[in-house]
């Protein structure tokens, strides 16, 4: 298991920082793992997952 750090998000999934939290707050986004103190992760099967669905979700609307 991998944790991933926001830099790292962002550069996986092609968002913008505020993007991702707001992603978040509409609870469409895996939610960050506190690390301690201020800092954050997020799981990185969680992230890839979140694109899996993505992709999927675009190709179910194309074959319509």
């Amino acid at each position: 298991m991998r944790i991933l750090r926001l830099k790292d998000v962002i550069s996986q999934t092609g968002l913008a920082r505020s993007t991702v939290y707001k992603y978040i707050d509409a609870d469409s986004f895996p939610k960050p793992v506190p690390l301690g103190g201020r800092s954050v992760g997020w799981v990185e099967s969680e992230i890839q997952g979140w694109i899996a669905e993505r992709i999927e979700r675009r190709d179910i609307e194309a074959a319509r």
